[in-house]
């Protein structure tokens, strides 16, 4: 089954056995965002926020060089005088799009098919899991034309590389190979660029048939421990596992057990 938003440019996404798929569609650009882009990813970011039928979510680029190389430059040229308004409408889009991705309930995945720069970053940061091509690349971008990190990257990167690190990637513009990146913690899983769709999908249909709710509750688990004590932490966690204990998903996953079966989760 197929249903969703379908834009032959600048971004296609559809649904499919309850599965988002999201690709920048500007290869020509290196899948670069402009206005319309960081729009779209906002309207589908609300989409996914409100549709109880998608359990997992795919986010790439098209094309085999580029997942995106951040936003799109040129356009900061067109008009000198009014590009810090530009950049206003531009990151408006952009951020409610990563804090709508970002809190999804559903699994989100990266997968990234190149070059990854700038603004590409955190949209790729704000994903769960990430599973790199062995060609894929990352930059930061920003300084090299007197910018500063946007797009989350200095929350996500500062946690995922750590602060020594990430002051270097962002004022050095250092390109790391696919492997550095894996060894920095950046992703998770590094992938003959001609198996990455292959595997994507194998893991996103893995998810998507998995415990939809236990799912978003490691999320905001993990996302919570850095910034709370080990005994609100721990309550927190109490009131989690207890909330999924009542669960269908719960229930079915303890009776399986029980049974030795392999457990049937529908995601509620």
């Amino acid at each position: 089954t197929r249903k969703g938003i379908n834009m032959s440019s600048p971004i296609m996404f559809e649904i499919k056995d309850q599965i988002g798929w999201l690709t920048l569609n500007r290869p020509q650009a290196f899948n670069a965002m402009d206005t319309d882009t960081m729009r779209g990813l906002s309207e589908i970011a609300n989409q996914c926020s409100c549709d109880k039928t998608i359990r997992a979510l795919v986010i790439t680029g098209s094309g085999d060089k580029a997942f995106s190389a951040g936003g799109d430059v040129p356009s900061f040229a067109n008009d000198p005088e009014s590009v810090d308004r530009l950049l206003m409408d531009m990151t408006t889009y952009l951020h409610s799009a990563i804090s709508r991705f970002a809190r999804l309930h559903i699994p989100v995945i990266g997968a990234i098919n190149g070059m990854t720069a700038g603004a590409g970053l955190g949209l790729m940061a704000c994903c769960d899991l990430v599973i790199a091509s062995d060609a894929a690349r990352f930059t930061s971008a920003y300084t090299q034309i007197g910018f500063s990190p946007d797009g989350s990257t200095s929350y996500y990167l500062t946690r995922q590389l750590g602060p020594r690190r990430a002051k270097e990637f962002f004022i050095t513009n250092r390109v790391l190979d696919a492997q550095t990146a894996l060894d920095w913690g950046l992703v998770n899983r590094v992938v003959p660029a001609e198996k990455l769709q292959e595997i994507t999908s194998e893991l996103a249909y893995m998810l998507a048939s998995g415990p939809t709710q236990a799912y978003g509750q490691v999320k905001s688990l993990v996302d919570s421990a850095l910034s709370e004590t080990l005994e609100s932490q721990m309550e927190l966690e109490a009131r989690s596992i207890t909330e999924l204990s009542k669960t269908q998903d719960g229930q079915e996953g303890v009776k399986a057990f029980m049974e030795k079966r392999p457990a049937k989760f529908k995601g509620c």
